[in-house]
């Protein structure tokens, strides 16, 4: 697998980097397109291709160091859960920022769980076409569909941002957390001070990609219309980096095709979130 970036060997020791990506291409559970497992490679691939100068921070995070870890393989749900656990508790024990790149989004669980016991106290931000919230989907406690309902057993405090698809039984579970459903992000222009306001000091971020709308990242297993553009996420991302302190955060679900577009955004939407964090940092 390429390293992200396809950095100069100085920025990606392990030793020097102050950011860590593990890759994890897992894709058990999918219920519709499957092949999220190639979407890490897909996305350091589509990285090599960054300009490494964020224009809009006037940064190069790169200066940071980015280390690519070996990615994390494992045979069931069970065991990926506990090795992305490990990897990342490892890499955070190392003072390491660590960025997960899925494969399905039950990946996330594992390096919240590493996160929440690194950082007491820690909330998660979710943004995400759909809720995640089942109990169980086809009897499986470890489905993609039922991710967030694992992570809140393990960080109850969360807020999920871009939701416009759920099943009944998720109702009650969705009325749970704080919730900014992409309707209401499109109809009102204060909805990211709400988000600011739910979150605690330290926070954790998923990205499921299907929070974009498809016309902008139609490559994911279950793509969901009326969904979120480049620089609504990017704005909100933004401004949590500039209120909250982002401890970790995930991307997931990029499932790849013969369209190279939105591996790119993927792999630029990794590059932006961190110099969004290291803005300070990277000199």
């Amino acid at each position: 697998m390429h390293n992200f970036g396809a950095l100069p060997d100085r920025y990606t020791e392990f030793i020097k980097s102050r950011i860590a990506v593990l890759p994890v291409p897992f894709d058990l559970t999918s219920t519709w397109i499957r092949g999220t497992d190639r979407g890490p490679a897909a996305m350091m691939e589509a990285s090599e291709h960054l300009e490494l100068f964020d224009r809009e921070t006037r940064s190069e995070v790169y200066r940071c160091g980015i280390f690519t870890d070996e990615p994390v393989k494992a045979a069931d749900s069970e065991s990926m859960i506990e090795a992305v656990y490990q990897r990342v508790r490892y890499l955070i024990n190392k003072h390491k920022f660590v960025v997960t790149v899925g494969g399905e989004h039950t990946v996330s669980v594992g390096s919240v769980k590493a996160h929440s016991e690194a950082y007491p106290g820690l909330c998660v931000l979710q943004l995400d076409a759909h809720s995640d919230m089942r109990d169980s989907y086809q009897g499986d406690l470890l489905s993609h569909a039922c991710t967030m309902a694992r992570i809140r057993e393990i960080v109850p405090r969360i807020t999920a941002v871009g939701v416009r698809s759920m099943d009944s039984s998720e109702l009650s579970a969705v009325e749970s957390v704080h919730t900014f459903p992409a309707r209401l992000i499109n109809r009102k222009g204060n909805w990211q001070n709400g988000v600011i306001r739910s979150l605690g000091r330290d926070v954790y971020i998923t990205i499921d990609l299907d929070v974009f709308d498809p016309a902008f990242m139609p490559s994911t297993g279950t793509p969901e219309p009326g969904g979120l553009d480049w620089y609504v996420v990017t704005g909100l991302l933004k401004k949590v980096s500039k209120k909250k302190t982002i401890r970790g955060f995930d991307v997931v679900e990029l499932c790849p095709s013969s369209n190279k577009a939105p591996d790119f955004l993927a792999a630029k939407l990794v590059y932006k979130l961190l110099s969004y964090v290291f803005r300070k940092e990277d000199s």
